[in-house]
């Protein structure tokens, strides 16, 4: 059933829809559109919002951070999140970083099994699985912590870039996982890495250079600022009203100033 529905997805689809316009989220998601034949021409991309963050709780500044050096993965604890990865990079740092942790907010199936391995590595007492949290937990979790993990296999987008970014927390991603090509300007506010060996070599690294870690998370943060809901809702108020006109769009499309003006 799945490989059913994933060759209407990649094949029918597109086939049937490639007059129409596409709408996505990143960059590297119309790029993905187009390699299934959906012409470049009709693919629009605007970038996902970011909620503010509650009332009350500041950005993350470093003399709100934990004692010591923290973690944090925030993800939905499913097999192609590879949460195993950080565990393992936890695992591989402990050694010389006794107080490193790591926290993993989001709940999920694979819960279980991200358990198990973490007893398996021995990461365990390293290791808190907050599951599923509320918002303002979520926030004073990210608040607290040093770097921002995602290990990801495929991303459309990476909206917890964003949430992380919002507490000067920079990323670290996978290449490959598309979107994050879009939501990490690597050296700038987070670092694209190519595999796991690079992932560990990347954490320890920024780790132990705390100027350069201040000036990602600065800039994740800046980065963070120029997304909103309100701005992406008006974006694609604006291309909805295009579409249904029968005019069609591409590359990234930011709120027109005037919604009545032509592109």
């Amino acid at each position: 059933l799945a490989r059913f529905g994933w060759w209407i997805e990649s094949r029918l689809s597109p086939l049937v829809h490639r007059r129409r316009q596409w709408l996505t989220v990143s960059q590297p998601s119309a790029a993905e559109l187009a390699t299934l034949g959906v012409p470049s021409s009709h693919i629009a991309v605007i970038r996902n919002g970011v909620d503010p963050v509650p009332a009350g709780i500041s950005a993350g500044t470093p003399a709100e951070r934990a004692p010591g050096p923290r973690l944090v993965v925030l993800s939905r604890l499913v097999p192609h999140k590879h949460v195993e990865d950080a565990l393992s990079l936890l695992a591989e740092l402990l050694p010389d970083s006794p107080d490193l942790r790591l926290d993993v907010i989001g709940g999920g199936w694979w819960e279980p099994q991200l358990r198990e391995h973490a007893d398996t590595l021995g990461v365990s007492g390293a290791t808190t699985f907050h599951g599923h949290v509320s918002e303002r937990r979520k926030h004073e979790i990210l608040r607290a912590a040093t770097v921002h993990l995602m290990p990801s296999r495929k991303e459309g987008w990476g909206l917890a870039v964003m949430e992380a970014g919002q507490h000067r927390l920079p990323t670290i991603g996978y290449t490959h996982a598309a979107g994050l090509r879009d939501s990490i300007d690597t050296g700038r506010t987070g670092i694209l890495v190519d595999g796991l060996g690079e992932m560990i070599d990347a954490t320890r690294a920024l780790l132990a250079d705390r100027p350069q870690l201040e000036r990602m998370g600065a800039a994740a943060r800046d980065k963070a600022a120029g997304f909103s809901w309100e701005a992406a809702g008006t974006a694609a108020e604006w291309l909805l009203a295009e579409a249904a006109a029968g005019r069609v769009h591409s590359g990234v499309i930011d709120p027109p100033a005037d919604p009545g003006r032509e592109r």
